[in-house]
């Protein structure tokens, strides 16, 4: 079967990590019809738009896409595309798998959790309040009147957690520990502080649970959450969280793996499913062919696996791993030392799953 997939190469260094993927995606023997566009900093100094509406309705079209890294400017600029596309196509959960492989230098070897992200709402959903402003004023003036006080300085943002958005997270990281073979989901939140907001989050996981007697659930506060992981990781399985600390404790978890260049990344939502590396993308490095493809190529498998092809994905995964265990072709910073000369290219990494997929 073939399957058109929207094709995002990026900026920076996202164009090379998605050529090497794209690939090594078709080296699987599965088929793709990929309907290329652009989104990012470069369409953005062309167009004067970072997503353009041709990108968009390429995915509303063709359901599934992969992309590589988009900068975001910092303090100015366009806002976040991949808070865009999360809103606009409304990719509710972010799944984010954390899995030591050997030959990755880490102090957690056996760590293989897998973070579950709602996406829509918490202070992610961009409900700000500027200082200074008349909506801040009236905001504030409101705030008084039910007995809070807030200064005159301050920006305001507001938190939502809604039962509907934390059921479907709740649903959705249950669903994967069914189909994935898992044992256990943990619920984190700050429920002993925030008792209306992360409260109604646990309330609700209690109640999803509940729906899913065969797979063990328990929660943890968010600190405490993290004060674990970082000791004993290899006691979690499935972890889900609302917005701002599932984007927290993402990272924490490639942390755990040995980076960000390791860590895959899938949006999945109602309507379609956007896969990508959780990284940046590097523009200092931009066709240098020097970036490790790892996390982008991992998104992959978690596309194939979104699209039924389970033999490809283990097929793609497994010649990964055992690249990264050999060390011989691969880039570097997956070599002991990130000055070591016998470190590959983006490209030739590429060329080194395939040969192992050949093999």
């Amino acid at each position: 079967m073939r399957h058109e997939v929207t094709f995002i190469p990026g900026d920076g260094t996202g164009p090379e990590l998605a050529e090497a993927t794209r690939r090594v995606l078709e080296a699987t023997g599965v088929e793709f019809e990929w309907d290329e566009h652009p989104a990012g900093e470069d369409v953005y100094e062309a167009e004067g738009n970072p997503f353009p509406d041709r990108t968009l309705d390429s995915i509303k079209r063709t359901k599934v896409g992969i992309k590589g890294p988009t900068t975001t400017p910092v303090g100015s600029g366009f806002r976040s595309i991949n808070v865009q596309l999360r809103k606009e196509l409304d990719l509710y959960a972010c799944i984010r798998p954390c899995k030591a492989y050997k030959g990755v230098r880490t102090r957690f070897p056996e760590t293989d959790i897998v973070i579950v992200r709602e996406n829509t709402e918490d202070l992610y959903a961009g409900i700000e309040f500027e200082r200074g402003s008349d909506d801040n004023a009236k905001l504030r003036e409101a705030l008084a009147g039910l007995g809070h006080t807030i200064r005159e300085d301050a920006g305001i943002s507001i938190k939502p957690i809604s039962e509907f958005g934390s059921d479907r997270i709740v649903e959705a990281a249950f669903r994967y520990a069914e189909e994935n073979g898992r044992k256990k989901v943990t619920a984190a939140h700050k429920a002993n502080i925030m008792k209306f907001s992360d409260g109604l989050f646990l309330e609700t996981a209690r109640k999803v649970a509940e729906r899913h007697p065969e797979i063990e659930f328990e929660d943890r506060i968010i600190d405490n959450l993290c004060n674990q992981l970082v000791s004993r990781p290899e006691e979690y399985d499935v972890i889900v969280l609302p917005n701002l600390y599932g984007d927290i404790v993402s990272d924490l978890g490639a942390g755990l793996i040995g980076g960000l260049g390791l860590a895959s990344g899938a949006n999945i939502g109602t309507e379609a499913a956007m896969f990508e590396a959780t990284h940046g993308s590097a523009p200092k490095y931009k066709g240098l062919n020097k970036v490790n493809p790892t996390a982008l190529m991992l998104s992959g498998v978690l596309m194939l696996r979104h699209l039924g092809e389970a033999d490809a994905a283990d097929k793609m995964e497994a010649a990964i791993a055992a690249v990264i265990e050999k060390g011989e072709k691969v880039t570097y910073d997956l070599k002991p030392t990130r000055d070591d000369p016998t470190a590959v290219g983006t490209s030739q990494y590429a060329d080194a799953v395939i040969e192992e997929m050949n093999a």
